[in-house]
């Protein structure tokens, strides 16, 4: 479910990309279309950005692919990097982070600084879950960021998870649970 998901936020948050008109022949005739111009780089967070990645590079296979490591301390909440490898020249490349869940949106914002830092400047995050808290963060901190998401549940609970929500996305994911 997550795959399919994922492929069509991807899709959503590419509509507005720069193309180029192209002509196809197709066994009839030809036919007009458009192929993506922009270079599209793909940012999972780690670890749970991961289980998006596969639909993303099946809608944009030329995607470059980059890594942010974030880790979320359980009793403060707060994200801590430990991890950061992003392709070269940002700054013309269309930006597609992705992250499962946008609960507090520590993460988020803390992520979206490390792609600014790099010279991002056309970013979208991409999320399957978002909490209201979470959006506001992010619009805050990071106004001219798209966030690309089919639901925003109630809000987060005393522990900052998101309710109803998934659970840990990572654990579910990989059977850490």
């Amino acid at each position: 479910m997550a795959f399919r998901i994922s492929l069509l936020l991807a899709a959503a948050a590419t509509l507005d990309a720069p193309c180029h008109q192209v002509t196809v022949q197709t066994p009839i005739g030809p036919a007009d279309g458009q192929r993506l111009t922009a270079d599209v780089v793909v940012v999972p967070v780690l670890r749970a950005g991961l289980g998006m990645l596969e639909a993303v590079l099946t809608l944009i296979p030329t995607a470059r692919v980059g890594h942010i490591g974030l880790q979320r301390d359980e009793l403060t909440a707060v994200a801590s990097q430990y991890y950061s490898k992003l392709p070269a020249s940002l700054d013309s490349s269309f930006v597609l982070m992705i992250d499962p869940m946008l609960a507090t949106g520590g993460s988020a914002v803390a992520a979206l600084d490390v792609l600014r830092h790099a010279g991002a400047r056309n970013v979208r995050v991409i999320c399957i879950v978002a909490a209201p808290e979470g959006i506001a963060l992010v619009e805050r901190q990071h106004p001219d960021v798209h966030i690309y998401t089919p639901v925003v549940d109630q809000g987060l609970n005393a522990h900052k998870f998101i309710v109803p929500g998934l659970g840990d996305f990572g654990d579910r994911l990989y059977g850490t649970v």
